[in-house]
């Protein structure tokens, strides 16, 4: 059978045979990821984020996918939340829910809109946050175009709004709070992607957005 199929192959176009080896890789690749997502999510056992610190800092996190954060953090994990966004009204709300429901967590709130003087915010956040122990932090804060746009549809302000909202707020707030994690030796940081940046190659409706959340 073996030599049968041996025969088989030596008779097969080059091409063919370098496609077939192609797929195989690609197959082989795909099913280690999957299998390691799989382990993952299901079978590996969570980590104690609280023995990185006692304190997690979550921005945008009046909506969404920051709020969902810090309700989990709060609720699973013990932990006590910083809570960052520009809305104050949003953010005592939130606030107040997470504490009808966790009744003994800490929580600190900080107006700060990343679109606006990020300087002063940001000097802001730290005197707020300063002597607690950060030990993860959630860079969620995020904005996109108003529609759908080709790369040079796109205005100048628009641009410059998510350039400066989705990355150069998530590197001034990490480099505020990495001290802290450095001299403790321990930390989490998690910084929200977008499946704009892979799903979609160059994603044309939506490039400098995608190359944002990369």
């Amino acid at each position: 059978m073996l030599s049968t199929a041996m025969d088989h192959l030596k008779s097969q176009p080059f091409l063919v045979l370098l496609l077939s080896f192609i797929g195989f890789i690609s197959f082989f690749k795909n099913s280690f990821i999957f299998l390691k997502w799989i382990f993952i999510t299901f079978f590996r056992n969570s980590k104690n984020l609280k023995s990185y610190g006692s304190w997690a800092l979550i921005t945008g996190s009046t909506d969404g996918i920051g709020k969902a954060f810090a309700f989990q953090l709060a609720q699973k994990d013990n932990l006590n939340l910083i809570l960052v966004a520009r809305n104050l009204s949003k953010l005592q709300q939130v606030s107040a829910e997470i504490k009808a429901q966790n009744p003994n967590t800490q929580i600190k709130i900080v107006v700060l809109d990343f679109s606006g003087d990020l300087s002063t915010g940001i000097q802001k956040m730290k005197k707020a946050v300063e002597r607690l122990d950060i030990g993860v932090l959630i860079n969620n804060v995020g904005v996109t175009y108003p529609g759908a746009m080709f790369f040079h549809e796109v205005d100048e302000n628009i641009w410059k709004n998510i350039v400066k909202v989705n990355l150069e707020g998530a590197t001034l707030v990490t480099m505020a709070v990495l001290p802290g994690m450095i001299r403790r030796r321990k930390g989490a940081i998690v910084n929200m992607g977008s499946g704009a940046s892979i799903v979609v190659p160059s994603h044309p409706l939506f490039a400098i957005y995608a190359a944002t959340k990369a």
